[in-house]
């Protein structure tokens, strides 16, 4: 497994897959970037190149927790980017990676060529996901025989009055099966303070980011599931309109994880905005 030294000396590990021109590719979670897998057959048309967060997967725990926080995070890619002498490349971000990936267009934008952002979070811009954004959309899957249970643990959720995250996982997804239940434990995060540091005292900074991604003159696709509970699309919407040269996809009956849901759908959408 490839290494390269972060910023802070801390030693990082990450994966590739397939061929092609690169494309890097942040996690969510943060979790093991091995999740992502090969992104739906994504791999036959591009290089990946996953990398592995901080205390993540195969790359090494920081000595200094504020190395989690998603700024610092910015830093490790760009360290990766030299590291592999790319004069730019495209980057696609994931979940909570999606804010890293804003956070290194805010601050890169001359070293991207293209920018994915699939399921995105959106801290590092201050959009807020409301429960009643959740709640409605939710309310679609209502036919499924999960519904009832998974909804009741939602509304206690939102209300503050419960915290049974674990029963609202078949939200994430497009389908309940056996495969989706293997996935989503696989890309669990395992290392707490990861989880906890990521967005930190100083992690964000909206406005400023707002600003500079506004001037990002590149192309950004934002491609999320019909379904997706974490990242719904009318507040992916609202993320792309932030920026100047923006495509929006929603994938018909995908959730969180839309390359597992229709791998060839996926894979088609991405590559062809990669083009």
């Amino acid at each position: 497994m490839p290494t390269f030294s972060a910023p802070d000396g801390t030693r990082l590990a990450y994966h590739t897959a397939g061929d092609g021109e690169p494309l890097l590719c942040i996690p969510g979670g943060p979790a093991d970037s091995r999740y992502l897998g090969d992104l739906g057959g994504l791999s036959r048309h591009r290089r990946l190149i996953l990398l592995d967060l901080p205390g993540t997967g195969g790359s090494a725990v920081p000595e200094d927790t504020a190395s989690y926080r998603c700024d610092r995070l910015v830093e490790d890619v760009e360290a990766l980017r030299e590291h592999l002498g790319l004069d730019r490349t495209d980057l696609l971000g994931h979940s909570a990676g999606a804010n890293v990936a804003m956070g290194y267009a805010a601050r890169y934008p001359g070293a991207l060529g293209k920018l994915a952002l699939i399921g995105p979070g959106t801290r590092a811009v201050g959009i807020e996901i409301t429960g009643d954004t959740r709640l409605e959309l939710a309310r679609l899957r209502e036919d499924e025989p999960w519904f009832p249970a998974a909804f009741a643990a939602l509304e206690a959720v939102s209300a503050g009055t419960g915290s049974d995250w674990d029963a609202l996982t078949p939200f994430f997804c497009g389908r309940w099966d056996s495969a989706a239940r293997e996935h989503h434990a696989a890309g669990r995060p395992v290392n707490r303070d990861a989880v906890a540091h990521f967005g930190a005292e100083g992690a964000f900074t909206p406005e400023t980011t707002r600003a500079a991604l506004g001037a990002f003159g590149a192309p950004v696709l934002l491609l999320t599931g019909e379904f997706d509970l974490n990242s719904p699309p009318r507040s992916t919407a609202e993320l792309a309109e932030l920026f100047c040269d923006a495509t929006l996809s929603v994938q018909p009956g995908a959730g969180h994880y839309p390359w597992i849901d229709d791998a060839e759908g996926f894979a088609a959408a991405v590559e062809a905005f990669l083009g």
